[in-house]
């Protein structure tokens, strides 16, 4: 790997944990970067999970004090979204780079029609109401949500808080808090399942992860100055460019 390799996986590692703190998205970023260094996608998209894992886990723990009155009662969701990510990272696998590639443009299109909708999918606050759990289409829905989530991964974010919206009960914090709390189950299995076969392009993460530290830390600061929708505008452009890049290498 060159020099001018390393300096574009750190920036990229920082540009997507600023992204990820202000508006999200920051898997464009990360999957993006290891494509234009020349990673096969299924690795770029393996090695963007691995990445964006110790993001998920200071997004949790900033909302521990909502986590820890429902924790119990979303432990149902939990296996079941560790069911469908395992799914979804083994779909994964099955597939040769080809294969991968003819689905890329498209995935990535519908990321981020999805990224780009995501103010709209906000679910309205329901103050007053714990975030209730367990209801059958709510586990459907976080099921599908999962299996996307372990397949491939842009976007989760977004329509794991549209599906929560949808059918489970309690204000935004308190979903957004659950969100988090399951994007560490889907992420964790999928690593495991990456890590297992062999599709995780070490070098390239550990030049990142510490570039998304300072990113999420700095993203705090940027977000008192940089308007939002600016921040996801950006985010949206990149993954329009993927998807058109793909497109045209076919």
């Amino acid at each position: 790997m060159s020099i001018f390799d390393a300096i574009l996986l750190f920036l990229a590692g920082f540009l997507s944990g600023t992204a990820n703190a202000v508006a999200g998205g920051g898997t464009f970023i990360t999957f993006g970067a290891m494509t234009l260094v020349g990673l096969p996608p299924i690795v770029a998209n393996a090695t963007s999970s691995v990445t964006q894992f110790p993001g998920y886990i200071t997004s949790t723990l900033a909302y521990w004090d909502d986590i820890r009155h429902f924790w119990r009662g979303a432990l149902l969701l939990c296996l079941i979204s560790a069911v469908g990510a395992l799914a979804g990272a083994l779909i994964l696998l099955a597939l040769d780079n080809p294969s991968f590639r003819v689905l890329v443009p498209w995935l990535l299109l519908g990321a981020t029609a999805l990224f780009a909708a995501g103010p709209w999918l906000k679910p309205a606050p329901k103050p007053g109401h714990e975030a209730a759990v367990g209801t059958l289409t709510g586990s459907l829905a976080q099921f599908i949500t999962a299996i996307y989530g372990g397949f491939f991964g842009a976007g989760m974010g977004v329509m794991m808080l549209a599906t929560l919206g949808l059918t489970q009960a309690g204000d935004y914090h308190r979903l957004n808090a659950l969100k988090n709390m399951l994007a560490i189950v889907i992420a964790a299995v999928a690593i495991v399942v990456f890590v297992s076969g062999g599709v995780v392009a070490w070098l390239q993460a550990i030049i990142m992860i510490p570039g998304g530290a300072l990113g999420g830390y700095a993203g705090v600061w940027i977000a008192k100055r940089v308007p939002q929708n600016a921040v996801r505008g950006f985010v949206v452009a990149v993954g329009l460019f993927l998807a058109f890049y793909y497109f045209a290498k076919g």
